[in-house]
């Protein structure tokens, strides 16, 4: 019994260190594409996540990092307009003009599978996935496993950053819902409210 507590710590406790580990990384390698994964938006107006990451896609774009940027998301009941077209018109709004708005997926899972379908149809292969740094172990080993090269560039800024409390609250829920990937093999409700 205590041999397999210890293998439930280390498991739980590794996967917890992996998580902070990748998200501290910022890889910005040429890409085909810049994707940014989906999360709330209010009547077209991006939540403070959302908005974090798509300043984050808008500063990678500017430097070259990638001809285009693709956003994706699908909507709640009684939404008005998708994730992804609030993501794509908040970008072009701002001055980036090539954008391709996915209008699909109801988590992370769903959101890539949905996105690898355009990338394989436009023969696109590398992408530059911006998410938030604690999500980004779990957005890019689930782009891995739907067939799409990612690598992550998170933002640092919005609300999954501001304090070592929050940051820890979002390492706990990362892990719980990475394991729950790799044990079941689909998205669960433990990961962030708004991927």
């Amino acid at each position: 019994m205590v041999a397999l507590v210890l293998v439930a710590m280390l498991v739980v406790g590794g996967t917890a260190a992996s998580i902070w580990y990748v998200a501290r990384g910022d890889a910005r390698p040429v890409s085909d594409v810049i994707l940014v994964l989906g999360a709330a938006q209010y009547s077209g107006k991006p939540s403070s996540v959302l908005e974090a990451r798509l300043e984050q896609a808008k500063k990678l774009f500017d430097q070259g990092v990638a001809p285009r940027v693709v956003t994706v998301g699908g909507s709640q009941a009684g939404d008005r307009t998708t994730e992804a077209e609030a993501g794509a018109d908040y970008l072009r709004d701002r001055g980036v003009d090539e954008v391709i708005a996915v209008e699909e997926g109801i988590d992370t899972l769903t959101s890539l599978q949905a996105v690898a379908v355009l990338l394989d149809r436009r023969g696109w292969d590398t992408v530059v996935l911006v998410t938030d740094p604690w999500h980004s172990l779990r957005s890019r080993t689930m782009a891995g496993d739907v067939g799409i090269d990612a690598v992550t560039s998170p933002t640092r800024a919005g609300p999954s950053v501001r304090t070592r409390q929050v940051q820890a609250r979002y390492v706990a829920r990362e892990t719980a819902a990475i394991l729950y990937y790799k044990v079941f093999g689909r998205s669960s409700d433990a990961g962030p409210q708004a991927v």
